[in-house]
C-alpha cells in the first residue's frame, strides 16, 4: 500500500499521539522515526512484562544514547507505565517519548499529569482530502469514509464491518467497558439515527431499551475511544434563547454509513445529506485540533429552531458554515445563517454545496464543497483565499 504523507509536523518534545485505530499512527511514526526504539503494548509479552514491572522502562531508557526517541504503542494497555515516564521526562535525560493510544478511558489523570510535565498532545484522525490530493474522490469518501485502513481496502464495506467488530471485541468487551455487549450494539444502531443531530439521552434510552444513565456511559465510551465527538452550542454574547443539548457525530462518515440501517422506509436524501455534513464536520474538527492556539468548534441553534451547522471561533478567525446537499437554494436555506450574521456581524459566513463553481446567494458566498475540502489544511487559514 502506498504511503500517503499526513499534514502533521512532528514535535521535537515528548508527546502523546492519540486517535482511533486504523488512522495510520504507527505507519506515520515508522516513516518519521525510522531509528526509534519501539515497544508495542498490543503484543502480549510486552504487555505482561511492563504490566508486572513498569519500572523496567527505566532500564530501556538507560541503554539509549542522548537524543534517542522511544515509541510506546497503545500505552493505554499499561497505564502503570505513565508515572514512570513522567518521572523520566522530568529528569530531562534528552530522550523523546512518543506515546500512542486509541483510548483515553484509563489515561485521563496520567495524560493531564504528563501534559503538565512538558509532554504535548497531538491527535490523528481520518485522511484529509488535501492529504489525498488527486486520489481524493468525494463520491468514494461519502460511501466508505476516510479511515486510512479502509480507504485502500479491496472490500471497504466488509472491512468497515470488521473494524467495528474489532472495536467491540478488543476495546469494549475485552476491556470490560460494558456488561452487555448486545445492549451496546443496539445502542450503536440507535445512535446512528442521531448522527448529525441534537443528542437527547432520554430519546436514545427509550429507542434502545437501555437506561438513561447507561446511555450516558455508552456515549462517554464512544468519545473515550475516539469513535464519536459532540459539538456544543455556540453561546458567546448570546442575545437569543439557545438550546442546551449538544450535537453528535461519529468520527468518520464511513462509520455512520455502515451503522445506519437503510431500507425502503428510509430517506436516501436524508442519509446522504447527513453524510455530506458529516464529511465536512470531520475535516473541520481535524483543522481545529491541529491548531497551536485553541479554537472552539460548535454549532448554533436557537429555541425557535434557527440553526447554523458549524461555528469555528478562535485567534485565526470567526466562521459560520452551512452545508447544503442541493445547489438550488431558497430563502429558508439561509434563515439560520442570516440570523447568525445579524447577531454576529464579525463572523465570516458562507455556504458549502456540491456545486462545481463559486456563486453568491443573497449576499452569502457559495463555495464548491469539494474544492473547499481539498484546500483545507492545518497550516492554512480555514479559507486560504478570500470568498
Amino acid at each position: 500500500m502506498q504511503y500517503i504523507p499526513r499534514k502533521m509536523v512532528p514535535p521535537k518534545d515528548s508527546y502523546f499521539l492519540l486517535g482511533p485505530r486504523g488512522t495510520g499512527k504507527s505507519t506515520w511514526l515508522l516513516h518519521n522515526y525510522p531509528n526509534a526504539t519501539r515497544i508495542d503494548l498490543l503484543l502480549g509479552e510486552e504487555e505482561r512484562i511492563f504490566s508486572g514491572f513498569p519500572e523496567r522502562i527505566r532500564d530501556v531508557v538507560e541503554s539509549l544514547p542522548e537524543g534517542s526517541t522511544i515509541i510506546l504503542d497503545e500505552v493505554q494497555r499499561v497505564p502503570r507505565l505513565l508515572p514512570e515516564i513522567h518521572a523520566l521526562i522530568e529528569q530531562k535525560r534528552g530522550i523523546q517519548f512518543i506515546l500512542t493510544g486509541s483510548s483515553t478511558r484509563k489515561l485521563r489523570r496520567s495524560v493531564s499529569d504528563l501534559l503538565g510535565g512538558r509532554a504535548l498532545l497531538r491527535q490523528m484522525g481520518p485522511f484529509l482530502a488535501s492529504e489525498l490530493g488527486d486520489q481524493f474522490s468525494l463520491e468514494k469518501a461519502l460511501k466508505i469514509g476516510l479511515i486510512p485502513l479502509i480507504w485502500d481496502s479491496s472490500d471497504p464495506i466488509d472491512r468497515l464491518r470488521d473494524y467495528l467488530r474489532l472495536y467491540l471485541r478488543e476495546e469494549v468487551q475485552a476491556e470490560g467497558l460494558v456488561r452487555q455487549i448486545g445492549d451496546f450494539s443496539r445502542f450503536l444502531e440507535v445512535a446512528s439515527f442521531s448522527h448529525g443531530s441534537v443528542w437527547t439521552s432520554t430519546d436514545i434510552s427509550r429507542e434502545s431499551s437501555v437506561k438513561r444513565a447507561t446511555v450516558d456511559n455508552y456515549l462517554q465510551i464512544l468519545e473515550d475511544l475516539f469513535l464519536a465527538f459532540s459539538l456544543p452550542v455556540f453561546s458567546r454574547r448570546a442575545k437569543r434563547r439557545l438550546i442546551a443539548h449538544q450535537k453528535f457525530y461519529f468520527f468518520d462518515v464511513g462509520i455512520y454509513k455502515v451503522l445506519r440501517p437503510q431500507g425502503i422506509l428510509d430517506s436516501s436524501q436524508e442519509i446522504e445529506g447527513l453524510a455530506l455534513e458529516s464529511l465536512v464536520a470531520q475535516h473541520l474538527r481535524s483543522w481545529v485540533l491541529a491548531q497551536r492556539e485553541p479554537h472552539s468548534f460548535s454549532f448554533w441553534r436557537t429555541q425557535s429552531k434557527l440553526e447554523v451547522d458549524f461555528i469555528i471561533y478562535g485567534p485565526r478567525g470567526f466562521w459560520a458554515i452551512e452545508v447544503k446537499r442541493s445547489n438550488n437554494l431558497g430563502p429558508d436555506d439561509i434563515r439560520g445563517l442570516a440570523a447568525f450574521q445579524e447577531e454576529y456581524p464579525e463572523a465570516q459566513c458562507f455556504i458549502l454545496t456540491p456545486s462545481k463553481r463559486r456563486e453568491n446567494y443573497r449576499g452569502f458566498p457559495i463555495l464548491p464543497l469539494e474544492e473547499f475540502l481539498l484546500n483545507l489544511s492545518p497550516d492554512r487559514l480555514l479559507l486560504s483565499v478570500n470568498v
